[in-house]
């Protein structure tokens, strides 16, 4: 049985509700999530408001599991004010970091998409995939083979720059949403504080301690976010963008001090 602390308690009822009113309203709260600083969607407050939406039942359950596991331990440590200011800053500085990563990438997604536009060559057409959609590129072969075969081809042109508009404005107008970047913080949290915990895993067969459970996990996180597969719409760069405002945020409460909580 969980023993819930008062501010877990309260996180985890919030997170099902605004879950539960998500299943009513649907798209009427999409107001809520994190769209692109670029976006025309974009509003400030969704970078608090992002981490208490959820994508799904799985989402949701997966992040509120995590934060039952193993935040009383530390709110019992910190108390229920130090444990809600870690989990919120964790959480907006996990959605401004990935909020900058997706500036770069819908900027350069952007001068690659006006270049095809300008200039449509195979090698152009060639150039944004590998960019911006490298998970697409076998699929995109085709027509970049026809387009070298046959570089005048209006209809063929106008075909790809649809596409390509298309994952832009995809790209542009796709919110993240869920308590993930928090949850990544008070995972590292946990294991500064606790490193020689053994955790039992579902998806390990044998105990393993805290502090090689997240590394193992920050890797796991950093090789996803850089070499993405097609379908991955999970925004790695926000849970170790929560890991690193964790670390940041223990050591500045650590510094001139022997005990921090």
């Amino acid at each position: 049985m969980f023993n819930l602390t008062p501010t877990v308690r309260t996180l985890l009822f919030i997170n099902i509700g605004v879950f539960l009113l998500q299943t009513q309203l649907t798209s009427r709260m999409n107001f809520l999530a994190l769209y692109s600083v670029e976006s025309a969607y974009f509003q400030p407050w969704q970078f608090v408001t992002y981490m208490f939406m959820h994508g799904g039942f799985m989402h949701l359950l997966s992040n509120m599991f995590g934060l039952i596991s193993f935040g009383p331990l530390l709110e019992q440590r910190w108390g229920g004010n130090r444990f809600l200011t870690f989990w919120l800053i964790c959480g907006i500085g996990a959605g401004v970091l990935y909020s900058g990563v997706r500036y770069f990438e819908i900027n350069k997604m952007r001068q690659d998409l006006e270049i095809f536009r300008q200039d449509p060559t195979d090698v152009h057409l060639q150039d944004f995939v590998e960019h911006n959609m490298k998970e697409y590129e076998e699929s995109f072969q085709p027509v970049i083979r026809q387009l070298h075969a046959t570089p005048g081809d209006q209809q063929l042109i106008q075909g790809a720059l649809a596409s390509l508009q298309q994952m832009y404005n995809s790209g542009l107008n796709s919110p993240m949403l869920g308590a993930s970047g928090a949850l990544f913080g008070i995972l590292f949290a946990f294991a500064y504080l606790f490193p020689n915990t053994e955790l039992m895993l579902l998806f390990f067969p044998f105990p393993i301690k805290a502090k090689y459970f997240v590394a193992l996990y920050a890797l796991y996180e950093l090789y996803n976010g850089v070499h993405r597969t097609p379908g991955d719409n999970v925004a790695h760069f926000a849970h170790l963008g929560g890991m690193l405002i964790g670390f940041v945020l223990l050591k500045i409460w650590e510094r001139g001090r022997t005990r921090f909580y």
